[in-house]
């Protein structure tokens, strides 16, 4: 097979939870722990950064890493879903994993996995440990994929676990609670290993402290520690945060909601100051990550911009906690007509979403090319309960290019609602 078969092959014979949702999630790690011992436990042969959270962890994971890069270290990222390309998931030192090494890894290994019929994350996760060790890396940065106790990522033995935030996604495998879901994230935290809170509310901080507690884990509240005193929204689209110490720091990514993520990372440099394994970070590191975290590692999908007059922007947003600081922002653009492309997927909570959204823009209703889409019906049909006026088209596409027929060289056009709209997206730009 070839790699565009082989890639089709992981995805038509493994279950795939970005296409098919619920049925893909597989209770329990006894695959993962097979699939580890088969290869040997690669992870045990580097440093790594756990990374969960119900969002910001794709943005956190991807600063960690380049400010890693910058200081000197090889470092490896896993995260998900990727956008355009499957091999975005694995990267080392923000170049893809080679496509032969997929093929190779296919040819090589089916004879083995194919019996234990593991998922298509149980199958990637082993690629990237194993991938990571072959290539020598110092460090790796593991994000991970769904919740964090049962979570297949969840066999390492990290030198810092970190849980971004907790809002209700993912509600039909984590709980119905905020304590709940928060109770299957704190899994990722280890015996004696430091762990970092972003951000808690009353119903999630006494469920991180008990498993900090059980397991003598140092936890520190992030949230406890501003560090960013504010942040100042950038014309090309990055953030420059007037720290706590009255230092300044430019930050590439613009969305709002990357204080949170921001003041996320420096605590988390802060606890890692204590490890003599990351002693090579400096402040000139952390400016050179932070300023240039698409470029080392090649972030896509945060509040990115793809051209001006009109400007345009997408972001990966998919949820209510995303949602919260998207539709500020968006409401807050100064531009003479606010268009927005707008489609979901059928797990997420897309009535309190709309309920967000600007009354005043002009929407253009669309799904993603996934079996999970929203059908564009619905969205409309929803959309229509909060008064907000748009037309409907089949394809993320048609609905841009309507957009941008409509646009004035003054106009913001906003691409989004779900990670799969904007992979649409950018796959055609």
């Amino acid at each position: 097979m070839n790699y565009q078969q082989t890639v089709e092959y992981l995805f038509n014979s493994t279950p795939v939870f970005e296409r098919v949702g619920a049925v893909a999630y597989k209770e329990g790690l006894d695959n993962t722990h097979a699939l580890d011992a088969h290869f040997n436990h690669p992870h045990r042969n580097y440093l790594t950064i756990h990374v969960a959270g119900t969002n910001g962890k794709g943005s956190c994971s991807h600063t960690l890493a380049a400010i890693l890069q910058a200081a000197g270290y090889r470092v490896g990222l896993y995260t998900s879903p990727h956008i355009v390309d499957f091999r975005e998931r694995i990267r080392v030192n923000g170049q893809c994993i080679p496509e032969q090494r997929v093929v190779d890894f296919v040819a090589r290994e089916r004879s083995f996995f194919e019996p234990l019929h593991p998922s298509f994350f149980e199958l990637t996760t082993a690629l990237a440990f194993l991938y990571f060790a072959e290539q020598h890396v110092d460090v790796a940065v593991v994000e991970v994929g769904l919740g964090g106790r049962l979570d297949c990522t969840n066999i390492i033995t990290p030198e810092l676990s970190i849980i971004t935030n907790i809002s209700m996604d993912h509600t039909q495998f984590l709980g119905n609670t905020l304590a709940k879901i928060a109770g299957e994230k704190a899994g990722i935290i280890k015996p004696g290993v430091p762990v970092v809170v972003g951000e808690y509310v009353a119903e999630t901080r006494p469920v991180f402290q008990h498993k900090a507690d059980e397991m003598h884990a140092p936890i520190t509240y992030a949230q406890d520690h501003e560090l960013v005193a504010g942040a100042t929204p950038l014309a090309d689209g990055g953030l420059d945060y007037t720290l706590a110490d009255g230092t300044t720091l430019h930050g590439e990514l613009g969305g709002w909601y990357q204080q949170r993520n921001t003041n996320t990372v420096l605590t988390a440099l802060r606890v890692l100051s204590n490890n003599p394994h990351f002693s090579n970070i400096t402040p000139g590191s952390i400016c050179e990550g932070f300023a240039h975290v698409c470029g080392l590692t090649h972030l896509v999908g945060r509040w990115q911009t793809l051209q001006q007059q009109p400007h345009v922007v997408c972001d990966t947003g998919h949820n209510v906690g995303g949602w919260q600081w998207l539709s500020r922002q968006l409401a807050g653009q100064q531009c003479r007509k606010l268009r927005i492309v707008f489609g979901m997927v059928n797990d997420k909570d897309i009535s309190t979403v709309m309920s967000m959204l600007p009354a005043t823009a002009a929407y253009y209703f669309t799904q993603p090319s996934c079996s999970r889409a929203q059908p564009v019906e619905q969205v409309a049909q929803t959309a229509a309960r909060y008064h907000l006026q748009g037309r409907s088209y089949p394809t993320v596409m048609q609905a841009y290019h309507a957009a941008l027929a409509d646009a004035n060289p003054a106009d913001f056009v906003f691409v989004g609602g779900s990670s799969y709209v904007v992979a649409d997206l950018l796959a055609a730009n």
